[in-house]
């Protein structure tokens, strides 16, 4: 099993959503984040004095998948998120040893 980390825009919340679940994907946990990379934010002003926002509004897509689907979702991330310009985000890739259902005790494959 692997977790799937994927930051990306705000505005392609929605649409990356209803692509993992079309993908029947069975879970997803969705944060919204702030975070800086090579966009490095931008510059405003605050009663004549320059102040730099680095912290980037972002949403989190976290999955826990088999392993035989990474590559298809990071595909379909890839592809759903993409814009071309700068802040398009980036997916990690997280080795996970086990999952625990809490409700039926299953564990491994089955519980995801």
């Amino acid at each position: 099993m692997k977790k799937i980390d994927a930051i990306v825009r705000p505005e392609k919340l929605e649409s990356l959503k209803e692509a993992l679940r079309s993908a029947q994907v069975s879970g997803m946990t969705i944060s919204q984040v702030h975070g800086c990379g090579n966009q490095h934010g931008w510059k405003e002003y605050y009663r004549g004095t320059e102040v730099m926002l680095n912290m980037i509004p972002k949403v989190k897509f976290e999955l826990v998948v088999d392993d035989a689907r990474v590559d298809e979702l990071i595909s379909l991330i890839c592809k759903t998120a993409y814009t071309g310009e700068v802040g398009d985000g980036k997916i990690f890739i997280i080795p996970v040893e086990n999952v625990v259902r809490i409700r039926t005790n299953e564990t491994g494959n089955v519980a995801l």
